[in-house]
């Protein structure tokens, strides 16, 4: 089975070879159709939906996987989101979300200021890829939960789901 992640963050890459040990999996860089700091639950969902759909249209891979974080505005303050999406070349489409943690507010601020979280992490941190490596999520848990676990447990959904059709 060939698989296209709509990503070259290694982090993403990561989560699906973990899931997919025996498949072969390319990494494609396409648009998400998105902002580059998705902020809503609908338009980081959007992103990972776009961004699976596009890996179909650049591959001759048989299933695309988007995955897509982003930020949620809600009264308690601002929190990181992260959604996957999986499409079939039969047209079938697979949707699944995962973790939530609040943004101090010395980051949410400068998000809330029109800045990607990234940079402004990599800044917070003082380190530099962040975004490639444990991930906004990794700082905010102590490392209990990076960006590639994050975005594993949003595989296992989706490959779950996927497995499931495949049954019925």
């Amino acid at each position: 089975m060939k698989i296209a992640v709509g990503s070259k963050n290694p982090a993403k890459v990561q989560a699906v070879r973990d899931v997919y040990e025996e498949a072969e999996i390319i990494s494609l860089q396409v648009e998400s159709g998105v902002s580059e700091q998705p902020f809503s639950d609908e338009e980081t969902m959007e992103g990972a939906m776009t961004r699976a759909r596009n890996c179909l249209v650049n591959s001759d891979a048989e299933i695309g996987i988007g995955l897509e974080g982003g930020v949620v505005k809600m009264k308690q303050g601002l929190f990181l989101c992260n959604w996957g999406a999986m499409v079939t070349r039969d047209g079938s489409v697979f949707i699944a979300g995962g973790a939530r943690v609040p943004l101090p507010d010395i980051v949410a601020g400068k998000l809330l200021r029109g800045e990607e979280l990234g940079p402004v992490m990599d800044a917070f941190t003082k380190q530099t890829n962040i975004s490639k490596k444990e991930g906004a999520i990794g700082v905010f848990t102590n490392d209990r939960i990076t960006r590639s676990d994050m975005f594993l447990h949003i595989m296992w959904m989706l490959a779950g789901q996927h497995e499931y059709e495949l049954k019925i």
